[in-house]
């Protein structure tokens, strides 16, 4: 059984409810449509609710009907959805008035959802930019306790199983967080051993990768390195982590042991944990061109409620798998 059936299949048991604010749109219409048949989760889907309508029947979709509709200019938890706002930010000045402004917007109106317990999660992009996404969040969802910044992982399928955990590997941070600090570099292993637990299904041995090994080279970037996997050792004294190693000693299992003797994780990591955001983005990038493998993702994470990104080219594909991806993380499995 492949990665994505698994997912759907974890998706299907738990049955949560996701938030769709594009819902006029074509491909999440038609992702909805197969999400609803094959039982993979609850929706909600948000929009002028005329307009879903006549585009389902347009695209001859026959189980939109069992989605819950919303508009969110007629809403009557408008009100409600208000004053959790204004609580939330009332230190920022947030009056009513602007809370009601913020609510005719969509992607405000879906994440309010979650942050008053009416949704699960959420999933967006196809029509509008990752900050379009993420902003609201940030503002009344933030993060988990004990992490800042959010951040993106990619659950890398490979053609061969002897890298990984029988070929799953999960790369992060490739897709937010330009250069992170000690800290927030140790935030990003800590958020992506969940991630690895509740999508990938599997116990995390993450390396935290430089272009040194165990002090074989000396530079600011390398004690970055080092003193985030110490940070991250006390944030989750239980995880399975090792640095700095160079990707190779990371990976392959006599080079390991040969750079890093003795370590449990040189060698046979399956998380990789990437310095900086270019080094992550151009790493998955390549090995899924070069290696052919399939790159699932962005998942982001870090949010304290899930809540996930989707390319502006995204195909209904992409959309059905995200939303069962954010079904697991909102199971916490």
């Amino acid at each position: 059984m492949d990665l994505m059936t698994k997912i759907r299949e974890k998706a299907q048991k738990s049955y949560k409810t996701i938030v769709l604010p594009e819902g006029e749109e074509e491909r999440t219409l038609k992702a909805a449509d197969i999400l609803i048949s094959d039982k993979i989760a609850k929706l909600i889907l948000i929009g002028n609710i005329e307009k879903i309508k006549s585009e389902a029947k347009r695209l001859n979709l026959k189980n939109i009907e069992q989605a819950v509709l919303i508009d969110p200019l007629l809403s009557e938890n408008r009100s409600r959805y208000a004053e959790i706002m204004v609580e939330i930010r009332k230190s920022k000045g947030l009056t009513t008035e602007q809370a009601f402004k913020q609510l005719d917007n969509p992607y405000y109106f879906g994440t309010i959802m979650i942050k008053a317990g009416d949704a699960d999660g959420m999933v967006a992009g196809a029509n509008c930019s990752t900050a379009d996404t993420i902003r609201p969040a940030l503002q009344y969802i933030k993060t988990l306790p004990g992490i800042s910044i959010v951040s993106g992982a990619f659950i890398m399928i490979l053609n061969d199983t002897n890298f990984g955990e029988d070929g799953l590997m999960v790369f992060a941070d490739c897709a937010v967080h330009p250069n992170p600090t000690e800290r927030e570099l140790a935030e990003i292993a800590v958020a992506t051993a969940q991630t690895t637990r509740a999508i990938a299904g599997f116990e995390p041995r993450i390396a935290m990768l430089s272009f040194s090994t165990k002090g074989s080279a000396k530079h600011e970037m390398v004690d970055k390195v080092v003193n985030a996997t110490r940070i991250a050792k006390e944030m989750a004294p239980d995880l399975q982590i090792e640095g700095e190693l160079q990707a190779d000693a990371a990976i392959v299992e006599a080079i390991g042991q040969s750079k890093a003797p003795g370590s449990k994780i040189a060698g046979k990591a399956n998380v990789l944990i990437f310095p900086t955001l270019e080094v992550g983005n151009i790493a998955y990038k390549l090995v899924q061109r070069l290696a052919k493998a399939e790159a699932v993702g962005p998942v982001l994470q870090g949010l304290a409620a899930p809540i996930n990104d989707l390319s502006r080219g995204c195909s209904v594909s992409d959309i059905v798998n995200l939303v069962a991806i954010t079904a697991n993380q909102a199971a916490g499995e």
